[in-house]
């Protein structure tokens, strides 16, 4: 094994916790809803970014490059001055879900640049200009644009003209699992002279504000040298930890609320949160304490750089009482820790590839790591308020049928700026790439959301904190077997353990589906959200205006994929229980019924499929028992393909009992896989295939219309919307009032859902890769000899394998740079095409239907991060070569 792979196995074995330490601040706390106490539940107006320094916050810590200890105790991030700005930049900002044009959007420029999963080696790169940072101007420009106009960013201010900024690299190495090496190295990357104050800041997370019988701890400067200072953080439950710096001044103050900046009260005492911010940019001697002690500190370097000159500052934050040179083997440590990081990331992707395959992949896994985040929010306690603080008054308060909800857990967000908290249906696709670096941390993950103080008592999973009652597909049974099969294929270990605990869990949370989410009992389902936002007609999550329900086409999908998922893991625990055959059976006899209801429904036999357009399509029943078909070509007509599995005959021969059900439902109910499934048909190696869509009449149609380029297929990947309807709209009436979907390739035009939120054209990761790993198990079934035209009308043929790689390519194209050495995602953004920034990557949220350009969240690595998984092993080969494939046409063309 690797030495990466030796501490995890440390970690794992607890001889070492190497993983006690990393980058678990979030990059926004404020604006959040655990810090909102206010009585209408506006969390970015309660706690604005005004604020942020001067308040305490109550549930977590946010800084830049920031780390904490698992339970953010102690916190450790990196503050800047220019010397121009009217704020000391201690945290990211960015606009309110209010202020943009396309919601919350933070406007800062930082990259995740290297990660290993125990966090012995990070790097971070800030870019932070020379001129005073334009807040008021990214307000205020912002809200004057419309929902067409594209958002403003940093970089169109003008502020890096002529590279008039600097570079501020932030790197960790851990010299033991308590033993953290820290260098920061500022360039400045203009052509004159240019000074920045440096305050790299030690705090406790405030937890004595709260209670009245939280003790308090405490830093204080300890005698110090001529070569370096050292701060002694004393903690009841942390124990003594000690920051060795080099000389500099240090400056301390309180972590408590400056009440009388915010509020008009008087402090109890003079030293408050932002008492450094007050010393260091206003000149406010009395702000710091002059007796160096305190629960907030920083070292104060004042760096003056030349033009392109860089400075290096070390510090070292430890359980080491006495080092009387703690910065001797900084060089060798570093050294060691970037190597053993390289070997790591070489073991994850043995085989050759090229040079920007792999740095797209490492910043990918950067990201996903830079992203976890400490999650602390006790909902009873939120709701009750605190001993020491006045009783919240609120008149509608969030989650409050979520009182035993209590988090407290390092946890892996979809953004620690733009969703700084876990949200559910994003963290199980962030769990796939987690478990190819770290599977026991990708388990954690996955175990968390359904113990019992996460899950309500009624089995639903809590989606996010906006609305933990919101409803998302159900894709836990999915990530928990894939990741089950990754550490099984990876590491060699297959942890049944894990696998049987959490399909326990969602037994619960499947019959939650069953009981609150198919209203007439009839095995359709009807999710609200479902994660695709603004994808349909109406606001699912709302009531109709028409009166009535929709039977929806996404989320009927969603469950027979579900009830595929836990098909197939009942199976695998089956091989040392068999009890667990009967529960398979059981599954297998609910997907059937759930497959044949998306073609007959109710009694008139309705079905979702359209024979006409060849297309499935939702349902709106109305009052008056009267019936629409909604014709809107997008994701929801594609869903019905993952529902889709194989049994190899080998599992037939091996589960007697689970076969013998499976024979008497072929005889004994023929009407419930007649056109659904080739359950009677055997294909490529005797295999059976269970699936919504059926291979020979409804498959091909169905994959016609995703790989046309005047549709679904674009050069970047698959849209959520056919671009069939950039011309030709789908409208609805009703009560005078006109309903319209059309197909809207980047940011959305409609507030209607709020921020960011678009489903109607752009391309999501999560969603290709389950259509890539469908196409792929549907090769499984029908073999080589089933091709398709790809693109639709191109004369190119491949079978459905060759056409999971091509898709592979398009998605990993976007990072990549074109022939004119652009990389989509940037959106031809001159300031990228800079040697400074042409290898940086961002994993936006989701990505123009047609330019592949980066749009919403722009740290999104949860589950854009899946673009690693592509990049390695069989899809290794998409970034380098366009699949060539037979001429020849199908077997199946009939």
């Amino acid at each position: 094994m690797t030495a990466e792979e030796n501490r995890l196995q440390a970690d794992r074995d607890r001889q070492a916790y190497w993983r006690k330490w990393g980058p678990y601040l979030s990059e926004r706390q404020w604006g959040t809803v655990r810090e909102d106490y206010s009585a209408d539940g506006a969390a970015w107006e309660h706690f604005p970014h005004d604020h942020a320094r001067s308040r305490a916050y109550r549930w977590g810590e946010d800084g830049i490059a920031g780390i904490s200890d698992n339970h953010q105790r102690l916190c450790f991030a990196v503050a800047l001055w220019n010397g121009a700005d009217a704020i000391l930049k201690e945290r990211l900002f960015g606009l309110t879900g209010p202020e943009g044009n396309h919601g919350e959007d933070v406007k800062e420029y930082y990259f995740y640049l290297d990660n290993t999963p125990s966090h012995a080696y990070m790097k971070y790169l800030y870019k932070y200009p020379h001129a005073a940072f334009p807040y008021t101007q990214l307000v205020q420009e912002n809200q004057r644009r419309s929902y067409g106009d594209p958002e403003f960013e940093l970089a169109a201010t003008g502020i890096f003209d002529d590279d008039r900024y600097f570079d501020v690299y932030i790197e960790y190495a851990k010299a033991t699992d308590e033993d953290i090496l820290i260098q920061i190295t500022a360039i400045n990357r203009g052509a004159e002279q240019s000074t920045l104050q440096l305050l790299p800041t030690l705090w406790f997370r405030n937890t004595w504000s709260w209670d009245l019988n939280s003790p308090k701890p405490q830093l204080r400067q300890r005698d110090s040298s001529d070569s370096h200072h050292v701060i002694v953080a004393n903690h009841p439950t942390l124990g003594d930890r000690y920051l060795y710096c080099q000389s500099t001044a240090l400056l301390f103050t309180e972590n408590e609320t400056n009440s009388e900046r915010l509020f008009g009260t008087q402090n109890s005492s003079p030293y408050v949160k932002d008492g450094i911010h007050n010393y260091i940019v206003h000149g406010q001697t009395e702000a710091i304490n002059p007796q160096q002690i305190g629960t907030k500190a920083a070292a104060n370097y004042e760096l003056t750089l030349d033009a392109h000159q860089s400075k290096t500052i070390q510090l070292r934050l430890t359980n080491c009482a006495d080092l009387a040179t703690p910065f001797a083997e900084f060089a060798d440590v570093f050294a060691l820790r970037q190597q053993e990081a390289d070997e790591f990331y070489q073991r994850i992707s043995p085989d050759p590839i090229s040079v920007e395959a792999r740095n797209i992949q490492r910043q990918a896994f950067a990201g996903l790591l830079w992203t976890k985040q400490y999650y602390h929010y006790v909902v009873e306690d939120w709701l009750q308020g605190d001993p020491a603080q006045q009783q919240p008054q609120r008149h509608h308060p969030r989650n409050s049928n979520w009182i035993h909800l209590f988090n407290d857990d390092i946890i892996s967000m979809p953004d620690k700026w733009e969703f700084p908290w876990f949200a559910a249906w994003d963290l199980a696709f962030h769990c796939l790439p987690l478990a190819t670096i770290d599977p026991d941390f990708a388990k954690r993950q996955l175990d968390r959301l359904t113990r019992e103080w996460y899950m309500h008592p009624n089995g639903q999973i809590p989606a996010y904190e906006w609305h933990f009652g919101d409803v998302n597909p159900p894709v836990h049974a999915w990530a928990t077997w894939r990741v089950y099969q990754i550490e099984k294929s990876l590491y060699d270990r297959a942890d049944t353990d894990f696998l049987e605990r959490v399909f326990q869990k969602l037994l619960l949370n499947f019959t939650w589906w069953v009981n609150q989410k198919d209203v007439n009992g009839n095995n359709v389902f009807e999710g609200g959200f479902l994660g695709l936002d603004n994808i349909g007609i109406f606001d699912r999550s709302s009531a109709l205006p028409t009166g009535g329900y929709l039977e929806q086409s996404d989320a009927t999908s969603w469950m027979g994929m579900y009830c595929l998922n836990m098909l197939t893991i009942a199976l695998e625990l089956a091989i040392t229980n068999p009890t667990y055959e009967d529960i398979a059976s059981k599954f297998f006899e609910h997907f059937l019924y759930i497959a044949d209801a998306m073609n007959h429904i109710g009694t008139n036999k309705m079905s979702l499929w359209d024979e006409e357009d060849r297309f499935y399509y939702d349902l709106l029943r109305l009052p008056d028992r009267n019936w629409h078909r909604l014709k809107v070509r997008s994701m929801v007509g594609l869903i019905p393909l993952f529902a889709v599995e194989i049994l190899e005959p080998a599992t037939l021969d091996r589960f007697k009992s689970f076969s013998q059900r499976f024979e008497w439902f072929i005889a004994n109910r023929p009407q419930l896989h007649c056109q659904i499934a080739s359950l009677t048909t055997t294909g490529d190696l005797g295999r059976h295939l269970l699936a919504i869509v059926n291979p020979v009449h409804r498959l091909r149609p169905i994959l016609q219309r995703l790989l046309d380029e005047s549709e679904f297929l674009s050069p970047y990947g698959i849209r959520s919307v056919s671009k069939f309807h950039a011309a030709h709209p789908y409208t609805f009436d009703v009560n005078g009032q006109r309903h319209q979907v059309s197909y809207e390739p980047a940011e959305s035009t409609s507030g209607m859902f709020g921020g960011n939120s678009n489903w109607r054209g752009p391309i999501w990761f999560p969603m290709n890769f389950l259509l890539i790993e469908s196409l792929q198990k549907f090769h499984n079934y029908v073999g080589d000899d089933f091709q398709v035209e790809c693109p639709t009308g191109s004369g190119q043929w491949m079978n459905l394998d060759e056409v999971a790689t091509e898709l592979s390519r398009r998605l990993i194209s976007i990072f990549a740079p074109d022939d004119r050495s652009d990389r989509p995602v940037h959106d031809r953004d001159p300031i990228f095409q800079h040697p400074q920034w042409q290898d940086l990557l961002l994993f936006y949220e989701y990505f123009n239907g047609d330019t592949g350009a980066g749009l919403g969240a722009s740290h999104q690595t949860g589950w854009t991060g899946l673009v690693a998984m592509l990049i390695s092993g069989r899809d290794r080969r998409c970034l380098e070569t366009k699949v060539s494939a037979s001429s020849a046409k199908s077997a199946y063309a009939d």
